[in-house]
């Protein structure tokens, strides 16, 4: 291409710019960071997007600070659009100066302006230290707000990650973590500095620390599986609130098909254990299910899948954990990923086998109670499709919480034949009331009892038999997408709650 000579010099000054941008921190720098077997910031950026769609916006933000920190812009995930930002640790730690704050809010503003997702690669160390006064320094993270539940909001997190920019962690719907990631309110020195402790950023914030609080939802070992996650992840949502979840072509995957396997999966008594996930195998399409937070609350299964090649989110009582009762951990988990999934219009499947929410002083201390409304309040709140089959067993309020409530908004309800139900079992029923043998007896025949009489007064739509449970489910999602005849909306409430 020929260039006027009149345009020649400052073209160059823009190229020498650009170049100062895409050098990041340095080839030192770099080539340390890369040694710890990290991607830089602009090589997540070209992993996680698709091939040459990255088109950046404020490159020259931050003059000689490169990029000030922060790689902005949109680009395409499996075809369409999504803005992204990367913290870039090589220049000056990732840190956060005013330059880089308004990229974080453009980021924000575009994303929802334009209805696409939110993705934000983390690796920093919070706000820089400097003398001037910032202005209204946390618009970023007002401006991430107002995506909420209009969005969807993914984080990754790559590396540390304190103060300021470790707060978009929990903003954002879901969170992944690589094996060198950490995240906290302030880093090593800062704690030494305020009270004394000795700790390692590891101790601090690391995977076992933020998986296991909760704060960080998944886990993949390299930046690499990271990214991939997130491309998947986001491969069950809409682009945002105005829009449906989009289905796949129909192949063998999809097809109806009977479930005799769950007749071996599925004890029919309710003292013996069984992994639900097995079942989630078998009625969900061949493609996989992506569980999500899997080390936090593990009592319940929160997962995303496809049923007919239809995206649908999954919530399902796990016997391997606590014989399926729901503690408070697992109660917050589902909660959050109810509010998820109605937000972006993913029909919510339930998955019922336990025995109420978990008793006892430690389950109390931990505001079992608070977390069972919680969870109550989210799902009987949902406007999304709701579907439920009760495998086993539903007692009390560890009933209502996954949806077997009558006049509950759901599309359809089934039950196994013999699934119990009820305020208690009959064993802890007989144990409270003191109840001699006939009576126990009788409690417990009435017990096997219940599934029957409650399909004579419709206590759900209908009793089903295992091997037809994939097949009613899909035929009751299918009847029920037709209720999509107008235009989606993004749900009335101000914010999904972290």
């Amino acid at each position: 291409m020929t260039t006027s000579g009149d345009w020649q010099e400052t073209l160059d000054e823009l190229d020498r710019r650009r170049r100062h941008a895409y050098g990041m921190g340095g080839p030192e720098r770099l080539a340390k960071h890369r040694d710890k077997g990290k991607l830089d910031a602009r090589a997540r950026i070209d992993h996680l997007l698709d091939k040459g769609t990255f088109r950046e916006f404020g490159t020259l933000v931050g003059g000689d600070i490169a990029a000030d920190g922060i790689v902005a812009g949109s680009g395409l995930i499996d075809g369409r659009p999504v803005m992204v930002g990367a913290e870039d640790f090589t220049t000056l730690a990732g840190s956060i100066g005013p330059g880089g704050n308004a990229k974080r809010y453009r980021l924000a503003e575009l994303a929802l302006r334009d209805r696409v997702p939110l993705i934000m690669l983390l690796e920093g160390a919070g706000f820089r230290p400097s003398g001037e006064h910032y202005g209204r320094t946390p618009t970023d993270l007002l401006s991430q707000t107002q995506c909420s539940g209009k969005v969807p909001m993914v984080a990754g997190l790559l590396g540390p990650s304190a103060g300021h920019g470790a707060l978009v962690a929990p903003v954002c719907d879901w969170t992944i973590m690589s094996a060198q990631g950490a995240i906290f309110t302030a880093g090593p020195p800062v704690v030494k500095e305020s009270t004394g402790e000795d700790v390692t950023k590891e101790e601090l914030g690391g995977p076992d620390v933020a998986l296991t609080s909760g704060v960080i939802h998944n886990y993949a070992e390299t930046d690499e599986a990271v990214l991939d996650d997130i491309r998947r992840y986001l491969s069950y949502f809409p682009s945002s609130a105005w829009s449906y979840p989009e289905s796949l072509p129909e192949d063998d995957a999809a097809q109806p098909r009977p479930t005799p396997e769950l007749l071996d999966i599925v004890p029919r008594t309710n003292r013996r254990v069984y992994d639900m996930r097995a079942v989630l195998d078998v009625v969900f399409d061949d493609r996989g299910w992506f569980e999500i937070q899997p080390r936090f609350g593990p009592a319940i299964i929160c997962a995303l899948a496809h049923l007919g090649g239809h995206p649908v989110a999954v919530v399902a009582n796990q016997p391997l954990s606590l014989a399926g009762s729901i503690d408070a951990d697992a109660a917050d988990k589902a909660a959050h990923f109810v509010m998820v999934a109605d937000s972006f219009h993913l029909p919510i499947v339930f998955l019922a086998d336990n025995p109420g929410m978990l008793p006892g002083s430690r389950s109390e201390r931990a505001g079992v109670l608070r977390s069972g409304a919680r969870m109550f309040a989210a799902q009987t709140a949902a406007t999304t499709i709701k579907l439920h089959v009760t495998l086993r067993k539903a007692y009390g309020f560890g009933s209502m919480v996954m949806s077997l409530l009558g006049f509950d908004n759901q599309s359809a309800t089934f039950a196994y034949p013999g699934a119990t139900m009820g305020a208690m079992s009959a064993s802890a029923l007989s144990k409270a009331s003191h109840a001699d043998e006939d009576l126990e007896a009788k409690l417990r025949q009435m017990e096997v009892d219940a599934s029957f009489r409650s399909a004579g007064h419709l206590g759900f739509d209908e009793l089903i038999h295992p091997e037809e449970t994939r097949n009613v489910l899909l035929w009751a999602l299918q009847r029920a997408l037709y209720s999509r005849q107008a235009a989606p909306e993004p749900v009335a409430r101000t914010v999904i709650t972290p």
